[in-house]
């Protein structure tokens, strides 16, 4: 059976090279994202018949709904969600507005919900897999990262709660990664590859800042029907940086 894959914000960053990742090992993908532009960019580079795409607010229940259905229509079935959708307003907490937080919230988090909701009656049928992104700021912060870092928190909950509620026919697992360069690989009018310094590097224990292909590598592993004991898991991609101290 042809394996659809929905990968929402597919259009840049991580979530284009996952999407890349998965046409290569011969998935059909379905790019969930709101941005006309990028998804133009990408559809014009793209000479895959493989992948699809699908102008989705995924904080909008019938954006959801109208998309999950188009994907199916498209391809037959669904085998796969990748919520890797997300957005950041970094601000002090006492400037921060409510409907910036509801933002923040709704697209990062109502938006898996949501996603995970209105595809779960296909990924039963297939026996699919649930991967959600969070981020190590679930587990340590820089300052003004309130929402961002609620969100990403509240995706590791949203985790363990689906893998119980939707196994055994589905398996949900998280990935937080950690420092991941995607300057590069954004639109056109934002892409801006920074220069990564030897500090930059070398405060990682792997030695390097992370890539895309890092993160995309993880989520080849986890829908191999072959490790599918793992379930309701968090797996942190950082280079070793969240464990490592730090004193000035």
């Amino acid at each position: 059976m042809n394996k659809n894959i929905i990968v929402t914000g597919g259009a840049q960053g991580i979530g284009k090279i996952i999407t890349k990742q998965l046409s290569e090992k011969g998935y059909s993908v379905s790019v969930f994202d709101i941005d006309e532009e990028a998804l133009q960019e990408f559809k014009a580079e793209s000479n895959s018949d493989k992948i699809a795409f699908f102008k989705t607010d995924i904080s909008e229940e019938e954006s959801v709904r109208n998309s999950v259905q188009q994907s199916i229509e498209f391809f037959g079935n669904i085998s796969g969600l990748i919520n890797n959708a997300a957005i950041q307003i970094d601000k002090p907490v006492t400037e921060l507005t409510i409907e910036e937080w509801n933002r923040v919230i709704g697209t990062n988090l109502t938006g898996a919900f949501l996603c995970s909701k209105h595809a779960a009656s296909f990924l039963k049928k297939s026996k699919g897999n649930i991967i959600n992104i969070s981020s190590t700021r679930a587990f340590q912060s820089e300052p003004n990262t309130e929402a961002y870092s609620a969100s990403k928190g509240g995706i590791l909950a949203l985790t363990h709660s689906l893998a119980v509620s939707l196994g055994p026919e589905i398996k949900v697992n998280s990935i937080s990664p950690g420092w991941i360069d995607v300057s590069g690989i954004k639109k056109k009018s934002i892409a801006d590859q920074i220069k990564l310094s030897e500090a930059d590097h070398v405060q990682h224990p792997a030695g390097r800042v992370g890539k895309p292909e890092d993160i995309a590598n993880l989520v080849l592993f986890l829908l191999n029907p072959e490790n599918d004991f793992i379930t309701g898991q968090n797996f942190i991609i950082d280079g070793g940086m969240t464990r490592k101290m730090i004193y000035i």
